[in-house]
């Protein structure tokens, strides 16, 4: 009977012999607009239609400023521990091992040294889909061992942020973490070796308040919230209405926490066009 009903409707193709479209072959952005994903990819991963830039991790970001992808990835089997033993609805070193199945990652943090533009180029990149690329004990050493590099190697700094914040999961070991990349951060400055921060989506929590903001020059992608506490916990504290468009990267640049915006198709030029003129080199096309 189902089968003369679909015959009606004008269904030729027999329910066994569908198939369904394979996932990740296209992208929805939230404004609705629909992209192939080989397209978005091409694009920088950014929506064409409406210039949406979508959540990358440190895969693409590589991917996108080091000369043909070729890099050297530094301490690499860096693990989080469980000095702790933290435990709430889960064990954290269940949620660990977890979030390793699923993003093939050891730690929210990646970090490597590659060629720019023919330029030697140390990048730290954060990965959101690491428990909410949240700040725990290894990402504050991978981060201090990388610019320990940069100050041996003499070689300028990058650090991409994306997080939720400090790892609730090590507490006060978190927290150090803070006044820890901070220290070698200064350390950095001293040696006169540029640092670079870009702020994406999302910035917030502990590490907007440390390394994020300390860059000798702090760039961030367009429409990526950046805060320390988020909205609804800032509206709940003032008990008042949030200006409009509030911890967005527009909103920062606008009251001079940014010296500016970038759109990640012209990243790799603008952060190379800053390094050449600080370090008074002739500008490459």
């Amino acid at each position: 009977m189902a089968w003369f009903k679909r015959k009606e409707k004008g269904i030729q193709t027999a329910t066994t012999e569908k198939k369904d479209t394979p996932k990740g072959l296209w992208y929805k952005s939230p404004t609705g607009k629909i992209v192939e994903a080989d397209e978005l990819a091409k694009n920088y991963y950014v929506s064409p239609e409406d210039d949406y830039h979508v959540r990358i991790g440190s895969k693409e970001y590589f991917e996108i400023l080091f000369d043909d992808n070729k890099y050297k990835e530094l301490n690499a089997d860096l693990e989080s521990l469980d000095p702790l033993k933290f435990e709430d609805t889960k064990k954290y070193t269940e949620r660990l091992k977890d979030a390793k199945n699923k993003t093939n990652l050891k730690d929210a943090v990646r970090t490597a040294v590659g060629k720019s533009k023919g330029k030697d180029l140390v990048i730290a990149c954060m990965d959101f889909s690491f428990i909410g690329g949240s700040m725990g004990s290894v990402v504050g050493e991978k981060i201090a061992r990388a610019i320990d590099y940069s100050i041996k190697k003499k070689i300028p700094f990058m650090m991409i942020s994306k997080s939720g914040g400090a790892r609730m999961m090590e507490a006060a070991l978190s927290l150090m973490q803070l006044a820890k990349t901070s220290a070698k951060l200064a350390q950095l400055a001293e040696a006169g070796i540029p640092y670079i921060s870009l702020c994406t989506d999302p910035t917030t929590g502990g590490t907007t308040a440390s390394y994020a903001m300390l860059g000798d020059i702090n760039i961030a992608e367009p429409g990526a919230l950046i805060g320390f506490a988020g909205p609804r916990v800032v509206k709940e504290a003032t008990g008042k209405d949030l200006p409009e468009g509030f911890q967005t990267s527009e909103f920062l640049l606008e009251h001079g926490f940014l010296d500016f915006i970038s759109h990640r198709r012209d990243l790799k030029n603008k952060v190379n066009l800053y390094l050449d003129l600080i370090q008074n080199k002739p500008v490459r096309e």
